[in-house]
Parts: structure tokens; C-alpha cells; sequence
């Protein structure tokens, strides 16, 4: 399979820059994963879609303001994105201009009235072109919260805002650790999901820590070629009992987002039954993938040949999600982290 085969035309107009005046307040395509219908909703139609006998799962990650600058030792301004940290209390980044910013070279992020917060220095290049840095004292939550900007993707072409702290987060976000969002979420409100419950659906948590990765564009000429990054997911137990339990009961298993769906199907086997709690997972899946446990995927609109477009396209199959897509296009739909979205259901 090429790469090339997942390109579309996207209207740039198309790409959301901004989220809708209010939240939840966006539009819906359900798509059946097997026949290929689909037809034209809002996100408040959503509870009322789901199976009777359905579970939904969603990622609490929260999103870290991860997105930095400092001063170079020669007055150049540098942007650092915290992407992980080190056990010796270092931090992996990448940074801007990377070429330039050797190792051993020195870094002053500064506060608003020009004195310096803490000082940094270029300890290695990592295999992944990331580098290590390292500090004169430790990063704690305080320094994203003093110097932190909120890393939203290169796609939306504007500066940061105050209103994006909370609109490029999820009402259920608990676990800091993402560098973007599992953006599928951040359709859903307080009332959006009493609304599901009130039907008798349980919502389950899981945690995947999303990163930087995500927005990096396949390279390889065939898609099988692509080397996914790795990212870290945890299940607890209450969690993980409660999704076997329901699995075993034939309940309908609807994932919230590519990253819930990419933690369920990294913890479980061929049996069809969840066996892994926590770990690292760079699962890629393309179409050919035989899903073991999730049948129904709520997700946005992805960008072209992107690895989630492929997911996708595993799901209901590339020539369902092409026309859904075009006729997305068509409507009018908005793409990508802050558009609209679409219930793939089984």
C-alpha cells in the first residue's frame, strides 16, 4: 500500500482554526463501518446513536502546556517542546532549528521581566533527532505554568490564546502528559455525557499520554514502511476488569478518540480480551489490521496521508472513508483537531 494513495484535496478554509463558539456545538456524520452509509448529525444527537448495549471509553490525558522559548547563549530565541522526562531529571525536546543547537550549548528561559527562571544546556542528540537537556534545578509543574504555551498543532496557523487552555482540553482531562490533545474529546460537555449514562452506557477511562508523534507525516513511500512512535498508556483495574467483563457480555465497544482505540487494542490479544494494564505501544494500523476488541470509533476528521487517516480507513475501509470525506468536503465540514467529527459505527 503507498503512502500517496491516502492524499485528498482539503480546502484550507476547511481547517478549523478555532472551536466553536461553544463546546459540543459542532456537526456529526455517522458512518457504518460496513456498508459505507452515512448521514449528516450534531454532536448533541450523539447519545442517542449509541446501542443500548453499548461501553464507551474515553482518554483522560491532559495536555501540558509544553510549548517553550528561551535564550540562546548567542540572543537568539529558541523554542523548546517537552515531550518527556529522564530519570536523572533531564527532559527530551525538540527544538527549534534544530541543527543549530549543539550539544553543550546553554539556554536561559527567562520570566516576563527578563530574569532568568531556570538555565539549560544540550546534554545529547537522541536517535529520534529529539534532544536531551538537562537543568540547573528540576522542571516542575510551576515552570509550565509560568512560561508554558499551550502546544497546539502546526496545522492552526495563529499563536496560542487564553481560551485555548481550556478549549484544548477535555472536560475529563486528569493525567498531565500529553503534548496535544486527544482531540476527540473536546467535543464532549458535562451534560453530553450525563446524557449517555442516563441511557445506561458506562464511560470508562484510560490513559494514553499523546505525543509530538502524532503530528508527524509518513515518509515512507509504502505505508508499511512507516515506524510509528511510542507512546504510553495505562488501564486501571477497575477499568480493565469492567471492559473484559463487558466484552465477554458482547457489549458494543466504542472507543473516544484514535488514542483510546490505539490503548485497547495494544492491551489485548488474539483471544479478543484485554491482557496488558500498562506499557508503551507504537501500534500502527493500517487497513489489513483485524481490530481484537473495539467495534466503533467517534473521532474527528484527520489530515491526508496521515497514519490516523489510515486507522480509519482500517476501520470502515479506504473507499468508505473517501466518500465520507468527500462529501464532508462538500457540506462543508470543518478538519482536524478543532473541526467536527464522525461516528464510525458497527
Amino acid at each position: 500500500m503507498l503512502t500517496k494513495d491516502y492524499y485528498f484535496e482539503l480546502p484550507e478554509h476547511l481547517i478549523a482554526q478555532y472551536p466553536s463558539s461553544e463546546r459540543g456545538n459542532d456537526r456529526l456524520m455517522l458512518l457504518n463501518r460496513f456498508t459505507g452509509e452515512y448521514d449528516d448529525y450534531m454532536i448533541k444527537d450523539f447519545p442517542s446513536l449509541l446501542d443500548p448495549d453499548s461501553v464507551l471509553i474515553v482518554n483522560n490525558s491532559k495536555v501540558r502546556k509544553a510549548r517553550t522559548y528561551a535564550v540562546s547563549e548567542s540572543g537568539g530565541l529558541v523554542e523548546f517542546l517537552f515531550l518527556s522526562e529522564n530519570q536523572d531529571s533531564s527532559w527530551n525536546c525538540m527544538v527549534s532549528k534544530a541543527k543549530r543547537q549543539k550539544v553543550g550549548k546553554k539556554y536561559s528561559f527567562l520570566l516576563s521581566d527578563g530574569t532568568p527562571y531556570v538555565n539549560a544546556v544540550i546534554l545529547a542528540e537522541n536517535s529520534d533527532g529529539t534532544k536531551k537537556v538537562g537543568f540547573d534545578k528540576p522542571i516542575k509543574s510551576e515552570f509550565f505554568s509560568l512560561l508554558g504555551h499551550v502546544p497546539l498543532p502546526p496545522y492552526i496557523k495563529r499563536e496560542d490564546e487564553f481560551s485555548d487552555e481550556k478549549r484544548y482540553q477535555t472536560v475529563y482531562a486528569k493525567k498531565e502528559g500529553s503534548v496535544a490533545s486527544p482531540t476527540a474529546g473536546l467535543h464532549f460537555t458535562p451534560e453530553l455525557l450525563e446524557q449517555i449514562r442516563g441511557r445506561g452506557i458506562p464511560i470508562y477511562e484510560v490513559t494514553l499520554h499523546v505525543g509530538a508523534g502524532t503530528f508527524l507525516p509518513v515518509r515512507t513511500e509504502r505505508i508499511e514502511d512507516h515506524h510509528m512512535h511510542s507512546e504510553h498508556f495505562e488501564i486501571n483495574d477497575e477499568t480493565f476488569d469492567a471492559l473484559n467483563k463487558a466484552k465477554a457480555e458482547k457489549k458494543k465497544i466504542v472507543c473516544v478518540g484514535t488514542t483510546s482505540l490505539r490503548t485497547i487494542e495494544s492491551s489485548a490479544d488474539e483471544s479478543g480480551f484485554l491482557k496488558k494494564k500498562e506499557g508503551n505501544t507504537d501500534i500502527f494500523i493500517h487497513p489489513g489490521y483485524t481490530f481484537k476488541f473495539v467495534d466503533s470509533l467517534f473521532t474527528n476528521f484527520h489530515t491526508p496521508e496521515s497514519t490516523l487517516l489510515m486507522l480509519v480507513s482500517a476501520m470502515a475501509g479506504k473507499e468508505n472513508i473517501f466518500r465520507a470525506y468527500e462529501h464532508a468536503i462538500e457540506e462543508e465540514y470543518h478538519f482536524f483537531s478543532y473541526g467536527d467529527a464522525m461516528f464510525i459505527k458497527s
